[in-house]
């Protein structure tokens, strides 16, 4: 395994791989000897050359802020002597950027539940659906009954995805809330969905079935509780017809073009952006390639590399929404009165990454290099095939929950740092690096850490594409054996 790592030509640092990197020790990085002031941790950065106080620090290619002090050849570089370059909405230039990209023709299919919009599920589940976080606990107790008195071996889930809202919300907020379990109603990966109400919502039903649009009425049905006089009751027949009539669902061979897959990190480390989120890249890529999607978002972790992927931009129109979705997200933070870069987290510093200039530029990487075609707002489904942007915030649960409410029937997690969580969707937890993939093996479905232990990039990509088409063909991930399965909504505003 390699000690360090310089990842571009043009870098002024290096990445420490291991944790035995000592003071006094003598490294030769590309021909340049360097002579180490301090232990480095693995993840973090050490100088090149002298930095003068002010100079840009410069990885991946990119400057990742300044330095607030003179750092000497072989220096630590972090929080204490390096600062963003970021600041307040900036004036951007349309600049078309092309990428030649070869990903080879597959011949594999997947095998999903062809539903009758002519979506894919990859999983066949009956979901209880709250309007409003007030019936909760009346939904999981019609759940608990189906599984106690129903046959449900043929499903892979009973599940409510419960919630604390649908009432006392205003605007967005509203908005939000409706479109998202208007979405979650329509998700392919639900053989069948019972709309739990109450009645006396803001969030009410007839409300929810107008944005809800279109549905199976064999499939998808609806209760308002204060309407009948025992609503488990009545809930458990409902549920029990459902159950009944998703006995006949079959998996079937399907083309990879109906796949759609949500790209996601959390925990970041300095490993992020060298191993699981290029290779999270490559994979979108080689999907793409085969008719397939992908949707990135994180908006606020876009920021300080959103030109590379706004001149990715199939058009004008595309950069135009691009460049909208960024400085609208900072005028998000702006009207609350918050810093725009209070960002990384202290897992991600104690990771090794010091702004979030470095965080993004890993953090875009998992889009690799197919062009943008189509910018959503939150909660809005997929109209085209490729590399989508999506508006959502960095907050792991909400931006995984907002990449499936957009129609994503999977998420790809890259972490350096673990979480057990899982989206309402199949949430696939890739490692950056290996040894957290051996102490977290229970939370852990891949490895990328073997990209920095010589194992060649296509042969792990293989090994991803392989587990992905293994878990869309119905295996189970981590979270999906352990029942650790939500959904979080984006709130922004006043709740009355």
């Amino acid at each position: 395994m390699k000690r360090f790592l310089k990842i571009n030509a043009a870098d002024n640092v290096a990445i420490a791989l291991a944790d035995d990197l000592h003071a006094g020790e003598t490294l030769d990085v590309d021909g340049v000897r360097v002579t180490l002031r301090e232990d480095i941790a693995r993840g973090h950065k050490f100088a090149l050359r002298d930095l003068s106080e002010g100079e840009n620090v410069i990885k991946y290619g990119y400057p990742i802020g300044h330095t607030t002090a003179a750092v000497p050849q072989g220096a630590w570089i972090h929080s204490h002597n390096l600062k963003t370059n970021l600041h307040d909405d900036l004036e951007y230039t349309y600049a078309p950027k092309v990428y030649d990209i070869d990903c080879p023709k597959s011949d594999a299919k997947v095998m999903g539940y062809l539903r009758r919009n002519g979506t894919m599920g990859i999983r066949n589940e009956l979901w209880i659906v709250p309007s409003v976080g007030c019936v909760n606990g009346q939904a999981q107790a019609i759940a608990e009954r189906v599984r106690r008195e129903c046959d449900c071996s043929h499903l892979d889930d009973v599940r409510v995805y419960t919630h604390n809202y649908g009432c006392s919300q205003l605007g967005d907020d509203h908005v939000n809330t409706r479109r998202a379990l208007a979405a979650l109603v329509k998700h392919p990966n639900a053989g069948a969905v019972l709309v739990l109400g109450l009645g006396c919502e803001n969030n009410q039903v007839l409300a929810l079935k107008e944005e809800i649009g279109t549905w199976d009425d064999e499939r998808v049905k609806f209760l308002i509780a204060q309407e009948v006089e025992d609503e488990i009751e009545t809930g458990f027949e409902i549920c029990r017809e459902l159950v009944e009539r998703t006995k006949a669902d079959r998996r079937e061979p399907l083309p990879l073009s109906y796949l759609k897959v949500g790209l996601k990190c959390g925990g970041s480390d300095g490993f992020s952006g060298i191993t699981a989120n290029p290779l999270v890249g490559l994979f979108s890529d080689w999907l793409i390639a085969q008719g397939g999607t992908t949707v990135l978002t994180e908006v606020p972790e876009m920021f300080g590399a959103e030109t590379i992927l706004m001149n990715r931009a199939t058009d004008r129109a595309v950069f135009d929404r691009a460049v909208h979705l960024i400085n609208d997200f900072k005028g998000y933070f702006r009207r609350y009165d918050q810093p725009i870069y209070e960002n990384p987290s202290p897992g991600n510093k104690k990771g090794g990454i010091t702004t979030l200039e470095e965080k993004s530029l890993g953090c875009v990487q998992k889009g690799g290099a197919q062009p943008v075609v189509d910018v959503l707002r939150y909660a809005q489904p997929i109209a085209k095939q490729g590399l989508n942007l999506l508006q959502a915030p960095g907050n792991d649960l909400v931006a995984a929950s907002a990449l499936a409410l957009s129609g994503c029937q999977l998420v790809l997690f890259t972490t350096g740092r673990g979480t057990p969580f899982g989206s309402f969707v199949p949430t696939m937890k890739i490692a950056t690096n290996s040894q957290l993939a051996r102490f977290k093996s229970n939370w852990i479905d891949f490895n990328a850490g073997t990209l920095v232990e010589d194992e060649a990039p296509q042969a792990v990509l293989a090994r991803l594409i392989d587990k992905v088409l293994a878990t869309a063909n119905g295996e189970h991930l981590h979270h999906e054996k352990t029942g650790f399965k939500e959904i979080a909504i984006f709130k922004t505003g006043v709740t009355l």
